[in-house]
């Protein structure tokens, strides 16, 4: 396994739990901020109970999260998600899935995997991909303290995304992503750019930032659901397909294709059987999610989501579990 985020960790897990041996390599240390929405949509809970991690998640005390909130200027819409989901730090989260990993038999190595790596192999290194000077996206996030809610709050600005929901321990996760060109307007610093949208700084007023921002970037939308399969070789995560973080998946998407992953290269599934399932799964999610960006950028988002029931958006933008 490369990589021993969510989706590499739950590819070992699964690699495990059918019998085969497993070696991770990861460069990084644990446990880790990552920049990340830190939501869980409410499809993770059987995945978790698979992976067996379930009993953890919850011991780790995720906050709850039963509403959403969509803030366009001039147009707010509020509403409550089909059913609720949960907000657990990648501090907590990535943590709680490697000692899973490790437990059942999964052998760490702390170091960039060798090369060449003999197949089978899963990759999951997180989003390594890199588009054009002038048009390019970056990631900031940072914790708060202050008094947390039960909503995931959505503000789009200036070609701009700021998640707000809270995590665990009455920390306030806000995490965003915006062009380079707005970003440099304001020096880099998320702080000057989030202040400057009322309806965000209002949100912020109660909350005290606690960490530096951590950034990520430059960054860029892309899959790999299509491409030739490599023998031997399984993707899973950003680095199968990296969407908008908007749509709340990508901690979903990383279990749903790690575990997905896991299994077939413990099996012997091929590459190619692996990709069709897995576009199978994340096909109309990335779909919707393309058709939402192409609108915000056409500013036409706002009266989408005013006459769209928010139930509808949610389950449009979710990978197919089963």
């Amino acid at each position: 396994m490369l990589g021993a985020g969510p989706a590499g960790s739950a590819a070992a897990i699964a690699a495990c739990q059918a019998g085969a041996p497993v070696r991770v390599f990861e460069k990084s240390v644990f446990p880790r901020h990552k920049v990340c929405g830190e939501f869980l949509s409410p499809e993770v809970a059987p995945i978790l109970e698979k992976l067996g991690v379930a009993r953890a998640f919850f011991s780790a005390k995720p906050h709850l999260i039963s509403r959403l909130a969509f803030h366009f200027p001039g147009v707010t819409k509020r509403g409550n998600l089909p059913e609720p989901g949960w907000g657990l730090s990648r501090y907590a989260f990535d943590q709680l899935l490697l000692d899973q990993a490790i437990g059942l038999g999964a052998n760490l190595e702390r170091r960039p995997a060798p090369e060449p790596v003999r197949p089978p192999m899963v990759v999951s290194t997180g989003r390594r991909f890199q588009g054009k000077r002038g048009g390019r996206l970056f990631g900031f996030k940072a914790h708060y303290s202050g008094p947390p809610t039960d909503s995931v709050e959505l503000f789009f600005f200036r070609g701009c995304y700021v998640g707000v929901n809270g995590v665990e321990a009455g920390i306030t996760n806000v995490c965003g992503l915006g062009p380079e060109e707005v970003l440099r307007q304001c020096g880099f610093e998320p702080d000057s750019l989030l202040a400057a949208f009322e309806p965000l700084r209002d949100r912020l007023t109660p909350l005290q930032r606690t960490m530096p921002w951590l950034t990520t970037g430059p960054l860029y939308f892309r899959e790999q659901l299509s491409a030739k399969p490599e023998p031997g070789c399984y993707y899973a995560g950003d680095q199968l397909s990296f969407v908008d973080p908007f749509t709340g998946t990508g901690m979903l998407s990383a279990l749903l294709t790690g575990a997905a992953a896991g299994a077939a290269a413990a099996t012997g599934q091929s590459p190619a059987v692996y990709l069709h399932q897995a576009g199978q799964k994340l096909g109309q999610a990335r779909y919707v999610s393309s058709v939402i960006r192409w609108s915000i950028e056409k500013g036409l988002a706002a009266r989408l989501v005013k006459w769209v029931p928010s139930g509808l958006l949610v389950n449009w933008t979710r990978p197919r579990v089963q």
